[in-house]
């Protein structure tokens, strides 16, 4: 058994199966004694209730009386972004893009990572081709020394011929 029941503080309407002695209302989370809501149908199945219950909503719609938020697209109601930003004083194609540009670059790298990644990009990495990938991405060349000498040490790279090589 299947009861399509409405809550006496939001009237939200759900469906309830069988007969708990209590149940929540899953819009404002108010628990009801279910002997003491108010049971508008009452049918065999799950989907003939979920059916009156979308009858009944609509019919609220209808009157203007009542829209259940899930049942609305939010792309179409209120403002766009565009329209918001504007309203804020703000440029939205300069947001648009500044969004595009954070999302790209899949962040920025700890300068340890610069080194770390200099080792595992380069073909032949060397102390002078570490120094000049780390340039590029704004490490100094004093850190690259420092950090290739503490990996060294740490064992997590070896240096053969002048040639680097994660371990």
């Amino acid at each position: 058994m299947y009861s399509v029941v409405g809550c006496s503080d939001c009237q939200h309407l759900w469906v309830v199966e069988g007969r708990p002695e209590t149940t929540q209302c899953p819009r404002c989370r108010t628990r009801h004694r279910f002997e003491k809501l108010k049971a508008f149908a009452e049918t065999d199945s799950s989907e003939a209730a979920a059916r009156v219950r979308g009858s009944m909503l609509a019919d609220r719609a209808d009157e203007g009386e009542f829209v259940d938020p899930a049942e609305i697209d939010p792309d179409e109601v209120g403002m766009s972004d565009e329209a918001y930003l504007s309203a804020a004083g703000l440029d939205a194609e300069a947001a648009t893009a500044a969004g595009e540009r954070a999302t790209e670059g899949g962040g920025s790298r700890s300068r340890r990572q610069v080194v770390l990644d200099a080792l595992a990009d380069l073909e032949e990495p060397t102390a002078d081709a570490v120094r000049e990938y780390a340039a590029e991405a704004g490490v100094p060349e004093s850190y690259v020394e420092r950090a290739l000498e503490k990996l060294r040490q740490a064992g997590e790279v070896t240096e053969s011929d002048g040639v680097y090589r994660t371990l």
